[in-house]
């Protein structure tokens, strides 16, 4: 038998390194208080259900003769309620788009998206779900094991595109994803993922992570605006002018990722770095049980 000293040594090696993201995730999710998830429905388990008249073809070992005898010539079979464990995959915009913060006291993108996530994975696994993380194929588990990889793998996970594309890398078919980015590069990829996602009979959310700046537009005069990772640059007198045409161009892509999630059975929203994560973190538990 291993010594008890040896066995705690092990374990605070192991939560030593373990970034703040987890204990920020079990705090927003704290602040959510969920109902009971998963589909309520027959099948084996240990939960009483219900009871119900009994059918023809019912077998007689089914039947609770307690219940039936309290009725007039009925029949009652006793239920019991099987919660499905489901999968729910996450996928998360890790490009370095997703970098940006206008304000020192905001959060990045990339930070509020992580946190959301992990999040969203600690009521998910604590309800009995299985998740996994389509990013680096990290195929749908449960348990606390399970939050301990995805927090390592959120937290160190870089990509070193401008803007990276979704993807479905371990997803099982007919399950459920949630994709979270600013959706800000070529809608195509996104397109081309939620296709074939419903393809395959999985359906999800799509939370669009912007920058209050990245609404608002507030700039003016002489201006130069530079992507995260330096692919990009443009240097305007004028940026006023630029304004209207830019506000068009992102409605016009909210308008297409709204379309888009909707022709494909999957539910949209819009998170601001600036708003309460609780809010969206709320929003999307309950989507995920609208989508399945």
């Amino acid at each position: 038998m291993r010594e008890p000293a040896a066995l705690r040594q092990e374990a605070e090696a192991l939560a030593g390194p373990l970034p703040p993201l987890l204990a920020a995730a079990e705090h927003l999710a704290a602040s959510v208080i969920p109902g009971q998830h998963g589909r309520r429905r027959v099948g084996q388990g240990d939960e009483f259900w219900q009871y119900r008249p009994s059918h023809a073809g019912d077998e007689a070992r089914m039947i609770d003769w307690r219940r039936s005898a309290r009725a007039d010539d009925s029949l009652f079979v006793r239920e019991k309620e099987w919660q499905a464990a489901q999968s729910v995959m996450l996928w998360l915009d890790m490009g370095q788009s997703m970098d940006f913060a206008s304000d020192a006291k905001l959060p990045t993108k990339a930070d509020d998206a992580r946190r959301l996530a992990l999040a969203l994975a600690v009521l998910l696994v604590r309800g009995g779900e299985r998740v996994g993380l389509t990013n680096i194929g990290l195929p749908p588990r449960s348990g606390e094991l399970q939050l301990l990889r995805l927090t390592t793998a959120l937290a160190e996970g870089h990509d070193a595109t401008e803007y990276a594309a979704p993807e479905l890398r371990g997803a099982p078919s007919r399950s459920r994803a949630v994709f979270l980015s600013d959706f800000m590069g070529d809608i195509g990829p996104a397109r081309e993922a939620l296709t074939g996602a419903a393809d395959r009979g999985i359906s999800g959310a799509l939370v669009q992570v912007l920058d209050p700046v990245e609404e608002a537009f507030p700039f003016d005069g002489r201006t130069i605006f530079e992507s995260m990772g330096g692919t990009m640059r443009h240097e305007t007198l004028k940026a006023g002018d630029l304004r209207a045409r830019y506000l068009e161009r992102l409605d016009a892509r909210k308008s297409e990722l709204r379309a888009l999630a909707s022709a494909t059975g999957w539910q949209y929203t819009v998170h601001h770095t600036g708003q309460s994560a609780a809010d969206t973190l709320l929003w999307l538990y309950t989507a995920l049980e609208r989508v399945h």
